[in-house]
């Protein structure tokens, strides 16, 4: 044994005889998967050291006995690292480029034996030997971006030398995972083989090395000199590349284009000054909010998987689900099912129903053809998971039935308990309903320990967030089993509550509370709509509520004025009609019916496209009682204390359990703009005393809505914070 650590171990001699080979092994105790803490890059050190001391090696093997390789730096030590600052991250950053530069530059050949997923910093460790294999079932890349950061191990010097400019841009800016197929044709990878094969592989490069037929040492200097890139090919990599980047990751987002812009710079230099130019990006991008922020999303959207694998454990498997209702929404609910390989009846009473959600199935399956998702063959296949029925003759085999009929409670009451008498004693019904409360749907119902809520957003193929809704009878075995079949779907399913609006619609519509009253008291729709946008959301107020529907809008408020009477009642402002009714007593619904706020036009690819109409403009002017000019700082402040303050109120009456799980649902729910880390790390961000002092500022004008709560004022006074504040690592 060279080396013996907690996460890494150096031993002499492949399996099959000779002791001149180095493998470094990598099998972290107590962990299912390999990452780069801080300790273990302490580790790597050490055993870097013991390999350049040993005597007689002449090649070194890394690889993993776990089923992943690494799946990149430990993230839960982001916050506390960010904390310390710009010196001593470079000086984090210059230890881990001294422990990779010297695996590079060992005297013997190298090979990394890629089992699973390399990704980050685990796939910059990789890149530091000669020679790559990789298993056909693995996946190598580098994320960084998409946590506000960039490669900072090596990576955005490495990779470019090693694949060219514009790949290494597409795979650090894109920040995608990679599959074995498209890393060997990049060359990012030397062979691919089947995971039986993979250490002889490796054994086998090495001794191609050593017999000179591959040149380890060539390949080391091209990794270690300059790009050879002449002002064209320089224009065509980087500064097309940059416009491209910026205008697809947006304003708020600056790491893709950051980490081009250390591509370039690094582009002339040699290894070390490459290196710096690396580190002193990657310091800037972590101390910034972004990074803050997004990481906290991945710490979060980490919260709230491990939640939803606990109620997966004890959840009974769903073989077979069913669907009442066929139509968009049912036949969305049918694919998402049946693609992600669940069977399910899809149930209605009228052919044109069954023949409307077959259709919207297909079409959702024809796009994945398109794209190359799936082969002809395979959609057929997956399109046999759904059958279509009028009859319930095979629901006493469904594990799970989503209802999914029209949003009225009188109908959905007379299809639950039609489908409960139908149906074994075991088998869990669920409601995809987005306002009515579960406890009430459930009062008909011979077993309601067996029902909860199944809220799921529109489209369903889109977006990924499932409301998995607690009625007061609703057991822990029907909830764990309707958590499993969301997970099963490929969605993020988020247990709440029962409620007026659940979570995500209790938290949305005093949002559209502040914006009926700013254009009450003259605000342009248009303006709000822009400032929104350009605060983050991926669409303004009003064009939302065109995608929403305005009736729709209107009878989810009218839910949320019945139950929460004091503050969300009266919302057009001074007791007049709100914009959003008067958009719906002049027939204007929305995209729904190709006039709202906006009017729609098909764009080339068959969407709709919004544009000004002139009399939607007359007509909100109508509800304006008062004429007055908003600063943008005035419309965000409006737009977001509402939203927030009963973010907070939904946290302080246990409808969600965590400020992980509520912000994680706004934002796979609503768009909550993921860079400002969802609406309580906004509340965190701005201090809880500011926030409470600019509630009550706009209380005192426009009323409950505006009101911080007790406990909120409770919290600011003592300091506190929704996100316990990040320890210095």
């Amino acid at each position: 044994m060279i080396y013996q650590g907690n996460a890494i171990t150096v031993a002499r001699g492949p399996e099959d005889g000779g002791d001149d080979i180095a493998r470094l092994t990598l099998d972290l105790k107590g962990e299912s998967i390999n990452k780069l803490s801080s300790a273990v890059i302490e580790e790597l050190g050490h055993a870097v050291e013991a390999i350049r001391a040993e005597q007689g090696l002449t090649g070194l093997v890394i690889g993993s006995a776990k089923e992943v390789f690494i799946v990149g730096a430990d993230i839960t030590e982001f916050h506390g690292m960010f904390e310390q600052g710009d010196e001593s991250l470079k000086a984090m950053l210059e230890r881990v480029h001294g422990i990779f530069n010297a695996i590079e530059d060992l005297p013997f050949p190298t090979v990394t034996a890629i089992n699973g997923l390399a990704l980050g910093g685990g796939c910059e460790l990789t890149l530091t030997t000669d020679f790559r294999v990789m298993a056909e079932s693995a996946k190598i890349g580098l994320p960084e971006t998409q946590l506000g950061i960039l490669p900072g191990w090596g990576g955005c010097v490495r990779l470019p030398r090693l694949i060219g400019a514009d790949n290494a841009v597409e795979w650090i800016a894109g920040g995608k995972e990679n599959r074995a197929e498209a890393a060997l044709s990049m060359g990012a990878v030397d062979a691919v083989v089947p995971q039986a094969e993979l250490d002889s592989a490796a054994l086998d490069i090495l001794a191609r090395a050593h017999d000179g037929e591959l040149d380890y040492r060539g390949r080391r200097a091209q990794k270690q000199a300059p790009l050879n890139l002449g002002p064209i090919e320089q224009m065509m990599a980087f500064e097309t590349a940059k416009g491209y980047v910026a205008g697809k990751a947006g304003p708020h987002y600056p790491a893709p284009v950051e980490a081009i812009k250390v591509i370039q710079k690094g582009a002339g230099e040699t290894r070390e000054r490459a290196q710096a130019i690396e580190g002193k990006a990657f310091a800037k991008l972590a101390l910034s909010d972004v990074a803050f922020n997004l990481v906290g999303l991945f710490l979060n959207d980490q919260v709230v998987k491990k939640k939803g694998s606990r109620y997966e454990r004890e959840a009974r498997p769903i073989a077979q689900a069913a669907v009442l209702g066929a139509g968009i929404m049912g036949g969305g609910i049918a694919y998402q099912s049946a693609s992600k390989g669940t069977p399910i009846l899809m149930k209605d009473i009228k052919d044109e129903a069954i023949e409307l959600g077959l259709k919207e199935a297909r079409k959702l399956f024809a796009k994945q053809v398109e794209r190359k998702k799936l082969t002809s063959a395979q959609m057929a296949e997956k399109l046999t998971n759904i059958r279509p029925t009028l009859s319930y003759g095979d629901f006493d085999h469904v594990d799970l039935v989503v209802e999914a009929v029209v949003e009225n409670p009188k109908v959905k009451d007379a299809v639950l308990t039609e489908v409960e008498g139908q149906v074994g004693e075991h088998t869990v019904l669920t409601s995809n309903t987005s306002t009515i409360s579960i406890t009430r749907l459930a009062e008909n119902l011979k077993r309601p320990e067996n029902f909860c809520g199944m809220h799921f957003f529109n489209p369903v193929h889109r977006m990924p967030l499932v409301e998995v809704i607690r009625g007061e009878k609703t057991s822990d075995a029907a909830v764990a089993a309707t958590v499993a079949y969301a997970r099963a779907m490929g969605k993020t399913p988020i247990v709440v509550n029962d409620c007026p609006g659940f979570l995500v619609n209790r938290v949305l519509f005093p949002y559209f509370g502040g914006f009926s009253q700013l254009v009450a008291q003259g605000a342009d729709f248009r303006h709000i709509d822009k400032v929104m946008e350009r605060f983050g959301w991926p669409m303004g107020p009003a064009y939302l509520l065109d995608v929403v529907g305005m009736d729709t809008a209107v009878h989810a408020g009218e839910v949320m004025a019945e139950g929460f009477p004091e503050r969300m009642a009266g919302m057009g402002g001074d007791g007049d009609r709100s914009a959003i009714q008067v958009m719906v007593d002049n027939d204007r619904l929305g995209q729904k019916n190709d006039r709202g706020f906006y009017a729609y036009e098909e764009d080339r690819k068959g969407k709709p496209k919004k544009v000004v109409d002139d009399a939607a403009i007359e007509l909100v002017k109508g509800v304006a009682t008062s004429h007055r000019e908003f600063s943008d700082e005035e419309i965000i402040a409006r737009m977001m204390v509402p939203l927030c303050l009963e973010a907070v109120r939904c946290l302080e009456d246990d409808i969600v359990a965590s400020p992980a799980e509520a912000d994680m649902a706004l934002i796979y729910g609503i768009g909550f703009p993921p860079f400002r880390g969802g609406a309580l790390r906004y509340i965190d961000a701005m201090g809880l005393d500011a926030f409470v002092d600019q509630a009550d500022r706009l209380a005192e004008e426009l009323g409950p809505l505006y009101a911080p709560t007790e406990r909120l004022r409770e919290m600011a006074s003592a300091g506190e914070r929704f996100y316990p504040a990040p320890s210095p690592a």
